[in-house]
């Protein structure tokens, strides 16, 4: 980090001999020389609360005079400034100038064994060095103060040693003034030998080669041990040391620590920490990007990269787990590392009650946890295996000829977009055309798959569109009366699989219908889903859900991050057969994934409009199941009739004809001169999906 080897007039500091380590920790962490000097005696001169009050009060008074309001007695506190200079029944606690006339002093003093504070049964007793140092800083004038970590940075006067000789730069004289005050001389300096290796060791985490040595060794200018400092700070092995020390601090891992530990792949965060270091990079930077670096404006992905920072807590896939709790669990997690890789303290004492030591509440805590849950995530990962585990939401790595490509291709898509949209108009005059000299009968093309559910021989039903791929049963659904002769009844834990059907990719267009009855309005409820067994809730594919009765249709790379979802704005009503249809465009956004209740369609609300990777699995596809889903809530006390698959994008009309209203017919037959604004539209629509030359070719 820049901070941690510049000094304040930008130079670089002297990381000499004696003073190497300590001018390393003292400016690394950010720290005031004073504070080497320790806790000791006080130096001649003013008490300094921070360092020589503040120690005793908290080790011998907070438990009962502290910021514990079910802990405290006497109404008392010494953690603050009002309380310890209070005024009661004519008794000053502290009064500055006179520790004569101060009840603390008093009270510590006195031969009174129900008087005398600590109280002898509390284990506790001050010694007569504190009495004094109490009776000194208020006889100063009990000057308040706070820890030295709350206060701010200020410059410090290098003390005056007795061995003029020893120091080489001021850090070495407030180590020597401590040693001097204890009675203690500085050890003899190393030899080279153990010089070099203890050097390297620290910067690197490596011994030095034997070559290095023998360098160092044969170097007898004045700089010869500043040039090896130098050689080290200029070595990858230097970021690579430095890295190890913050990777523990920010729970680096790659796992995700819970039951299957499956591999989490971050090392790009691994190593984008190294780079930090080795590059020098300024320490506001390295805060600024790993706690927000999305949030800066335009962000670059080397930016948004450093926030991985936030997202390595571990993470759960376990099934019987409340997805909720977890995701506040990480939450939890966030705030607590930032507490202590940034500010030293520990903040998740604040999360159930104010903090009993530092001035921290539990609106400070829950202020910083409204900022760190600001990541689209789930509590549960998704059950895929080893195969891309990585829970969105996730940044694509991807290389500068790579994005450039993308971009390319980008523009191209949103050209033909652009293009089909406009296909509508152009297609008005053949459309006119094509009006009187339409075949007899309309058709709804691209039916892929039907099924009846009328019959269940054998656990499997009939695919009237292809007999080679049928439906196959699963525990054994119940055949009762349905919308159209017999559907199947289902109780959460059954239902069916269709192998080989309904294969679709992000790009496909694809619509899908079936008769719905409901018993009651579960809060979640799966109807339909193409997702890899056994994967769960919010895995890759498509589903069809009920939530408190709302239809809700998703595509999914990985929820939440990575997906799309809709839900209609009503509920279905109960124990009524209600035609339920969604048709999706292959367009990738939450606009082209339309829902039909009746024949009519749906008003909707977007869920989630972010998918930008495939819904498929590489190494076979998974069946399409209705009825039931692994650790989920399947479909409970419902029935399904007349379940349809087609292979394009349903146009309104359509949809109204698969769900047996005459819209379509009614128009067909309908002479050009006699059809009305809504027909007309409605069969244009059609045309231009299914006849017109031009859309045909995208």
């Amino acid at each position: 980090m820049e901070m941690s080897l510049m000094s304040d007039n930008k130079q670089p500091l002297c990381l000499c001999r004696r003073g190497f380590l300590v001018s390393l920790l003292v400016v690394a962490n950010g720290m005031f020389a004073a504070t080497i000097a320790g806790r000791g005696a006080p130096a001649k001169g003013a008490v300094d609360f921070g360092r020589d009050i503040l120690p005793i009060l908290s080790d011998n008074c907070f438990k009962c005079h502290g910021p514990d309001e079910k802990a405290r007695k006497a109404k008392l506190r010494f953690d603050t400034k009002d309380g310890a200079f209070r005024v009661k029944d004519g008794k000053t606690v502290i009064v500055p100038g006179k520790s004569a006339a101060s009840e603390l002093f008093r009270r510590i003093t006195t031969r009174d064994l129900d008087d005398l504070m600590p109280p002898p049964d509390s284990n506790r007793k001050l010694t007569q060095k504190q009495i004094a140092l109490l009776k000194r800083w208020i006889d100063e004038g009990a000057k308040w103060g706070r820890h030295w970590a709350f206060e701010p940075i200020r410059a410090q006067s290098p003390p005056k040693v007795k061995n003029k000789r020893w120091p080489v730069n001021d850090i070495d004289r407030f180590v020597l003034a401590r040693l001097e005050r204890e009675g203690l001389v500085p050890a003899s300096e190393s030899d080279k030998e153990r010089l070099i290796r203890r050097v390297t060791f620290d910067l690197t985490g490596l011994p030095p080669t034997i070559a290095e040595m023998d360098a160092f060794l044969a170097d007898k200018s004045a700089g010869a041990y500043e040039k090896v400092v130098d050689r080290l700070l200029n070595s990858v092995r230097y970021g690579e040391r430095m890295a190890a020390q913050w990777l523990d601090l920010a729970r680096y891992a790659d796992t995700y620590g819970y039951q299957m530990d499956a591999p989490r792949p971050v090392w790009r965060y691994r190593d984008w920490v190294i780079k930090a270091f080795n590059e020098n990079l300024p320490f506001d930077r390295f805060v600024t990007w790993q706690l927000a670096g999305d949030l800066l404006p335009n962000a670059t992905k080397e930016q948004r990269l450093a926030t991985a920072f936030n997202r390595l807590h571990l993470q759960n896939e376990e099934g019987g787990i409340v997805e909720e709790e977890f995701r506040v669990s990480y939450v939890v997690d966030r705030v607590d590392t930032f507490g202590t890789a940034f500010l030293g303290l520990t903040l998740e004492c604040t999360r159930c009650h104010d903090h009993k030591f530092d001035p921290l509440t539990m609106r400070d805590f829950y202020s910083m946890f409204a900022f760190f849950q600001n990541i689209d995530e789930a509590g549960q990962n998704p059950y895929t295996g080893f195969v891309d585990y990585t829970p969105s939401p996730s940044l694509l790595l991807s290389d500068v000829a790579t994005d450039a490509k993308l971009a390319m291709l980008k523009d191209q898509i949103d050209a033909k977009e652009k293009q089909f949209a406009a296909m509508r108009d152009a297609a008005r005059g053949a459309f006119a055309e094509w009006l009187t000299n339409k075949p007899p009968e309309p058709g709804v093309p691209g039916l892929v798959a039907a099924f009846s559910f009328d019959e269940i021989q054998t656990n499997k039903i009939i695919n009237s569109v292809d007999p080679s791929k049928p439906g196959q049963a699963h525990e054994g659904p119940a055949v009762v009366e349905g919308k159209n002769e017999k559907a199947a009844e289902l109780n959460g834990d059954n239902g069916f699989t269709f192998p080989g059907v309904g294969h679709f990719t992000r790009t496909d267009p694809f619509s899908i219908a079936l008769w719905l009855r409901i018993q009651d309005l579960a809060p979640r409820a799966v109807v339909l889903h193409h997702s890899k067994a056994p994967a769960d809730a919010g895995s890759r594919g498509y589903e069809l859900l009920l939530e408190d009765g709302h239809v809700a249709v998703g595509l999914h790379h990985q929820w939440p991050g990575d997906s799309i979802k809709v839900r209609t704005k009503v509920s279905l009503a109960t124990n009524e057969w209600v035609h339920v249809a969604f048709v999706y465009d292959g367009s990738s956004h939450a606009s082209g994934v339309h829902v039909f209740l009746d024949g009519k369609p749906a008003a909707t609300e977007v869920i989630r409009d972010k998918l930008r990777k495939d819904i498929t699995y590489e190494g076979g596809e998974p069946d399409l199941a209705v009825g039931y889903r692994f650790r989920d809530a399947g479909f409970k006390g419902g029935a399904v009739d007349e379940l349809k698959i087609f292979n394009r994008a349903l146009t309104p009309i359509e949809i109204a004809d698969v769900a047996g209203r005459d819209d379509l017919k009614i128009a067909w037959k309908t002479a050009p001169d006699a059809l009305g604004a809504t027909r007309r539209e409605g069969l244009l629509d059609y045309y231009v999906a299914n006849v017109y030359p031009p859309a045909r070719q995208f």
